[in-house]
């Protein structure tokens, strides 16, 4: 299983960012998928994540209301729409994936994710 994050980069704080995650075509709709993210100095935090079924989603309390995490099973793709980005989202983003016997269930402990991408990096200017 391969996980392709993209779309990192520098946006001024209020700014939004689409992060995409390439996965492999072969287990795409067998997989829930979820994001993470470490600052410097942090540990890795869960951010989002959504089911195979794209039906159910969790979101972090800081993320609420701000990030979207969706699916496209046509396109084996999982984005992250950010948006009224803070200073405080500054991080390296990760894509993660495991298989889901359910299609309904949905992951926010990092040990639940067997794939992980190389990650994504996030300046959020003040």
């Amino acid at each position: 299983v391969q996980l392709q994050a993209s779309g990192g980069g520098l946006v001024q704080a209020g700014g939004s960012l689409r992060l995409s995650c390439d996965a492999s075509r072969r287990t795409f709709n067998q997989h829930l998928y979820g994001w993470f993210r470490q600052a410097p100095g942090k540990e890795r935090e869960f951010v989002a994540a959504i089911s195979r079924n794209g039906y159910n989603t969790r979101y972090a309390d800081s993320v609420k209301g701000r990030f979207t995490i969706s699916r496209d099973n046509a396109k084996n793709t999982v984005a992250l729409q950010m948006n009224s980005l803070k200073s405080e989202d500054t991080a390296v983003y990760y894509c993660s994936s495991n298989y889901a016997r359910r299609p309904e269930w949905v992951q926010v402990a990092s040990d639940g994710y067997q794939y992980w991408g190389q990650g994504t990096l996030v300046t959020v200017s003040s």
